[in-house]
């Protein structure tokens, strides 16, 4: 018996949408990796805390992805159960005149939208980040002088058992791509945001200027999964990659790019052992002539 059948079924029955080996390309930014044994679809809360409680008891591995923006999956695929958050872990609701709750699953471009049609700021650092609500919250995503934890007051999550809880943000360790989250496993589903009222042309206008230098420094012509490198004390990453002179430096279909030293590229096809390749030699490069241990930001999905 197949040992994935009886979660298959289970999410079935509750009206989740199942699918068996599905290619990982078609979910992670990078266009990497093989099969997920089992993809789960959850539209509802219900739905993913009898299947997170049904993993648990069947001692079945899963990973609940977001919009695979940070992430490098396995060529051999993920023997585990994949799932992914949709339906109402999607929406958006107001609570107060500077307060919105958000579901994990929408995109930060999605939050960004509607931040701004609400003339309410503070997020327009976001926009143009590639990933959902809940990785940004994970990570505690940031950029240009701003992060998620500037704006969150509580987090919403399911935790093994299935059982509801929530996390104020005084008690969520946010800092630089860390939370709470990290360490307890829990999974974020919804996350409160206080934000400020503000002119809307100026959010517009600060979110224009954020994509635009976006545009101008990052490869985003091609599939990636971000900054792969975490930011070194005293340094950039990118800087020390390009004072190595690896810029435009592949592994297969591996490159870093032209554009940014940071950012590592699908040219076309790809592996993710490529990658892990491609990363070894930056690092063992960089700390050869520079002296800089450069950690990984992006995560190796196995």
């Amino acid at each position: 018996m197949n040992k994935f059948e009886g979660l298959y079924l289970l999410a079935q029955g509750l009206g989740a949408n199942a699918k068996y080996n599905e290619s990982m390309k078609n979910h992670t930014t990078f266009k990497i990796g093989g099969d997920a044994s089992l993809y789960i679809e959850v539209e509802t809360v219900k739905q993913l805390s009898e299947i997170k409680k049904q993993c648990k008891n069947e001692g079945i591995d899963y990973i609940v992805l977001g919009k695979g923006s940070n992430v490098v999956v396995n060529d051999n695929g993920l023997d585990k159960a994949v799932i992914k958050l949709s339906g109402e872990f999607c929406g958006v609701s107001m609570l107060d005149s500077d307060t919105i709750y958000c579901g994990a699953g929408l995109s930060l471009a999605g939050l960004c939208k509607e931040a701004e049609s609400k003339k309410l700021s503070g997020l327009e650092f976001a926009w143009g980040i590639p990933g959902s609500v809940g990785g940004a919250v994970f990570m505690n995503a940031g950029a240009y002088g701003g992060e998620m934890k500037d704006v969150i007051y509580q987090v919403n999550h399911i935790d093994d058992d299935g059982r509801l809880g929530t996390i104020k943000a005084a008690d969520l360790k946010l800092g630089y791509r860390h939370s709470v989250y990290k360490e307890n496993g829990f999974t974020i589903i919804g996350v409160t945001l206080k934000l400020t009222p503000d002119n809307p042309l100026a959010i517009r206008e600060r979110m224009d200027d954020y994509m635009g230098r976006r545009k101008d420094k990052q490869p985003l012509e091609y599939p990636s999964a971000g900054s792969v490198f975490r930011r070194p004390e005293g340094n950039y990453a990118g800087a020390l990659i390009e004072k190595c002179g690896l810029k435009g430096k592949s592994v297969g279909g591996a490159q870093v790019s032209e554009k940014h030293a940071g950012f590592i590229i699908n040219t076309g096809g790809a592996t993710a052992e490529d990658v892990k390749g491609l990363i070894t030699l930056i690092q063992n490069t960089v700390k050869n002539e520079t002296g800089y241990d450069l950690k990984r930001e992006v995560i190796f999905l196995d």
